[in-house]
């Protein structure tokens, strides 16, 4: 994607999108599943706590006019007063105003028409239902009435997932109905309901992501006792030690699949090891190697995983 504007943080000249739509479904249900799988795909990459839906109506066509007539008479009232940029979203798309950056414009946005004051009854009902919905999938939100589009097409449903960890730039994946869209194009009317999230976006936030903790996994060698082995796996979880248990294949196997599970040391478990009271732990990072005893294994297992 291109667009030709003053790049700053997580606003480039050129950047990439994903997104996801859903095509010749006009229930409000649809606009929830929508949501809930942007929400999932946050939730997959670890970001989901980072960020918090947004959520506000359009309304139907009906709506929409008579709260446009209503912004019009309100900022007209108020021309003085609004930014120069203002002044010409006024004239071309009055919607506009109401995401304006000005100091001024905001003051003036935060007394303006509500869409709410506005919506018939069937738009109302879309509206309630949509909640409901999300209620039901379990995904919170905030009605926020400053979320708008300034394109005709846009109806009903429109929302963002924002975050406060990228500057100014703080929205992440945004979307909305556009059931006039195709029509607009020259196609059938099609009701339709999709989403976007810019990947540089999103990349930045993964950066913010602690790493996950990593593990010590437990090399059984040769067939040693199931039932020591379990009571030095519960003993080192009671530490709160992240512990696994390499179960099948050679030894070379085990340790490789060690390596692919990042785990920080491994654990050597054989049967004289057992019988002695002394194990072998090998730093995967490192490569170096430590005997270690059962008693501090059991009382300072994450003093020994620090090394």
């Amino acid at each position: 994607m291109f667009r030709h504007e003053r790049p700053q943080k997580g606003r480039y000249r050129q950047f990439h999108q994903i997104g996801a739509e859903l095509l010749g479904a006009a229930e409000p249900l649809a606009d929830a599943e929508a949501i809930a799988m942007g929400y999932e795909v946050l939730k997959a990459l670890g970001i989901a706590d980072y960020v918090t839906l947004e959520l506000n109506t359009l309304g139907d066509a009906a709506s929409r006019d008579a709260w446009r007539d209503a912004l019009v008479a309100y900022f007209s009232a108020h021309k003085d007063k609004l930014s120069e940029d203002s002044l010409t979203r006024l004239e071309k798309n009055p919607l506009r105003i109401l995401d304006s950056k000005d100091a001024g414009d905001k003051v003036l946005v935060a007394d303006a028409p509500m869409m709410a004051e506005f919506l018939t009854p069937e738009a109302r009902t879309f509206w309630e239902d949509l909640r409901n919905k999300l209620d039901v999938f379990g995904i919170a939100y905030t009605v926020n009435p400053s979320i708008v589009r300034g394109l005709d097409y846009y109806n009903h449903t429109t929302f963002e997932f924002v975050t406060n960890r990228l500057g100014s730039q703080g929205t992440v994946l945004a979307g909305g109905r556009y059931d006039g869209l195709v029509k607009q194009m020259g196609g059938p009317e099609v009701p339709a309901i999709g989403w976007a999230a810019g990947i540089e976006r999103l990349s930045m936030l993964l950066e913010q992501v602690p790493a996950a903790p990593r593990s010590v996994v437990l090399v059984p060698v040769g067939a040693p006792d199931e039932s020591a082995v379990v009571q030095i796996l519960q003993g080192l979880r009671g530490q709160g030690v992240r512990t696994e248990i390499g179960y099948k294949g050679s030894l070379r196997k085990r340790m490789e699949r060690a390596g692919k599970q990042n785990a920080s040391h491994v654990l050597f478990l054989g049967e004289d090891e057992l019988a002695k009271g002394l194990f072998r732990v090998k730093n995967m990072e490192t490569g170096a190697e430590q005997e270690v005893s059962r008693d501090t294994l059991l009382s300072k297992a994450q003093d020994v995983f620090a090394a």
